[in-house]
């Protein structure tokens, strides 16, 4: 049978964040806005949605004199990830 897929990561702007996090240390907001193409208000939703199942960490500084907001993909965003990739994988194989 198949298997669910994760509705937090089915969301294709999450599905972004998250791809993109993956294969970084870390990302700061400007560079996730400017990937993903979304509005500053849109991104900031959906982290915090990410944010709030522990799939990331929003990390909110002053560098200098300008706010910065860096994030960073948590062991069990990893792990979400990784799971909703094989859930996908098993879709295509069926």
């Amino acid at each position: 049978m198949f298997k669910d897929l994760d509705p937090l990561l089915h969301s294709q702007l999450r599905l972004a964040i998250v791809s993109l996090l993956i294969s970084v240390e870390e990302a700061d907001f400007v560079y996730l806005k400017e990937k993903t193409g979304a509005t500053a208000g849109n991104l900031s939703t959906h982290m915090e949605k990410l944010n709030e199942a522990g799939y990331i960490e929003i990390h909110k500084f002053i560098d200098g004199k300008r706010p910065r907001t860096v994030l960073k993909i948590t062991p069990r965003g990893i792990d979400a990830f990784e799971q909703y990739v094989k859930a996908l994988q098993d879709y295509i194989k069926k």
